[in-house]
């Protein structure tokens, strides 16, 4: 039946387990249709409707798909938080002539060498970066960006493919890993210089959620990143201070507008990484879309605001309700097996030993599930996560210690002593 809400086109769902919570709120105050490769299953519930296309990664053939439906039924706003697909998404907005709608603009926040190319023209501080095709070019940009350095692909999220290497050797060693990691949907450049070699600069790691409108940037969350299994940077977990001071640090709002002006970003929502070192925060990426790894939902928990419909309303044109509620700190840990090919037969949480701080405490491996821990099981080798929410990080993190004791963990090992006689 029509309704007085706006409709907003969805672009692809994502992975149930870290974006149900958006498209539930969202729904509560949008029509949303989504754009799908795949008939929704958990997701019909928050819909108003919905489109099977044969690609969700081909911008103008789902921008012509999308044409039709606006002129049945106009369509306010799109959204879209899948990294593989917000390039994609941009060519819908624009064929309605709808925010953030411009292809070369996300292009340029897909394209990290594109991203440290704008941002040096416009003296924004970052490290330094070599884009290279083969291992040679690889070794030589080391040497002019020094040891240690990064390995980074070109164009993926979540840390994906990212590697520290110390020396020339270890270079040798991570080069194959890093050009070789590939993410669900493959991104293509008209390069041939998958990989880049970055300076390493340390500190601490933060993310800033942020809503971006008429090219001001506000932002809402900052994330404290926990990363583990080095030299790699997995992101075992967060945590989100309503009281953060770095939402209000002159110098890092000044760093994030910055940023934004130099992209030409002015309209969505925006998930910024830095490195905070000791001469003032550094960029490392910006992603056009809401972060991952629960890390809004945490945000909710700390603040009250709700990032789905703030997020929605964004991409419709509308002012955003962006008014905290809460000032509590909210927490995330993410769990792995200790080794690799390990076969599940079930993950549970012992109830009883879970402190009242626990928000939730989730199993995500089913049974029959092949998991192993980073490097090889990144997102998709975690087998359970935790959320919890307290006054400070230390009484978070007394919590999520508290859930990781109760975490229980049962392995086929006969399953896993079978594939190791298959290979030898």
């Amino acid at each position: 039946m029509p309704t007085t809400r706006p409709r907003l086109l969805l672009v692809g769902s994502g992975m149930q387990t870290y974006r149900q919570y958006l498209l539930e709120s969202i729904g509560t105050a949008f029509d949303v249709h989504l754009l799908h490769t795949a008939e929704p299953t958990w997701e019909k519930p928050y819909l108003a409707g919905w489109t099977v296309l044969p690609s969700t990664v081909d911008g103008p053939a789902m921008a012509a798909a999308a044409r039709v439906l606006h002129e049945k039924d106009p369509v306010a706003g799109v959204l879209c938080w899948d990294e593989g697909r917000i390039h994609a998404t941009a060519f819908v907005a624009q064929a309605l002539g709808l925010r953030n709608g411009d292809p070369a603009v996300i292009w340029r926040l897909r394209d990290k060498a594109q991203t440290r190319a704008a941002l040096a023209v416009a003296g924004v501080r970052q490290p330094r970066s070599i884009p290279v095709s083969t291992e040679q070019e690889a070794l030589d940009a080391a040497e002019l960006v020094g040891y240690p350095a990064v390995l980074k692909p070109r164009g993926l999220g979540a840390s994906l493919g990212v590697v520290r290497v110390a020396d020339p050797a270890e270079l040798r060693s991570g080069y194959p890993f890093t050009r070789d990691t590939t993410a669900p949907d493959p991104v293509l450049y008209a390069s041939d210089q998958p990989v880049l070699v970055e300076q390493c600069v340390f500190g601490e790691e933060i993310s800033v959620d942020a809503a971006v409108r008429d090219g001001v940037v506000t932002p809402l969350f900052v994330g404290r990143k926990v990363v583990g299994y080095p030299p790699y940077a997995e992101e075992v977990g967060h945590f989100v201070d309503a009281a953060d001071p770095l939402l209000s640090d002159p110098v890092l709002r000044a760093a994030l507008q910055d940023t934004h002006a130099a992209l030409g970003f002015r309209d969505g929502w925006t998930h910024t990484e830095f490195m905070l070192t000791a001469d003032g925060p550094q960029l490392i990426e910006v992603n056009g879309r809401l972060g991952g790894d629960l890390i809004p939902y945490l945000g909710e928990l700390a603040t009250g605001v709700d990032p789905g419909p703030a997020a929605a309303a964004i991409a419709c044109g509308q002012a955003p309700d962006l008014a905290p509620t809460r000032r509590r700190v909210a927490g995330v840990r993410f769990f792995y097996v200790d080794e690799e090919d390990t076969t599940i037969e079930e993950v549970s949480f012992d109830a009883d030993a879970l402190p009242g701080s626990i928000d939730r405490a989730v199993p995500v491996a089913l049974p029959g599930a092949v998991v192993s821990p980073p490097p090889r099981g990144t997102v998709w080798g975690r087998i359970a996560y935790a959320t919890v929410v307290g006054d400070s990080i230390a009484e978070c993190r007394s919590g999520l210690d508290a859930a990781e004791a109760a975490l229980r963990v049962d392995t086929d090992s006969r399953m896993s002593l079978l594939r190791e006689s298959h290979a030898r």
